[in-house]
């Protein structure tokens, strides 16, 4: 059971970067996916999350407009596009996984399985 996720880099503000986070050893059509941020010293925050289906989407008010969360079932992959960026989105985005269809939830202890982490940094 693994998350991997890709895509991390450095980026100047307004620029755009895209990350991938691939699947393996569950099945991953029946679990809703999501995307946490974890800036120093602070607890993961929730990004985004999408359904099952990838038909419905959760944002948090400070991504709303500038990031879109979207999956590829058949490639058990989940991504999230990073536009606008700005230098306080420099964190360290983790993608998770949680199964069942609740995709409200933002808590970070609903999520079982998580991915190892991958380094924004967003440069003004």
């Amino acid at each position: 059971v693994q998350l991997q996720a890709f895509g991390g880099g450095a980026v100047q503000a307004g620029g755009s970067l895209r990350l991938s986070c691939a699947a393996s050893g569950f099945t991953f059509s029946n679990y809703v996916t999501a995307w946490f941020r974890q800036f120093p010293g602070k607890e993961r925050e929730f990004v985004a999350a999408a359904n099952r289906s990838n038909f419905r989407k959760n944002y948090s008010e400070s991504v709303k407009g500038r990031f879109t969360i979207s999956r590829d079932n058949a490639q058990n992959t989940v991504y999230l596009q990073m536009n606008s960026l700005k230098p306080e989105d420099t964190a360290v985005y983790y993608c998770a996984a949680k199964y069942g269809t609740n995709f409200y939830s933002r808590a970070s202890r609903d999520y079982d399985i998580w991915g190892q982490g991958t380094q924004v940094t967003v440069s003004s």
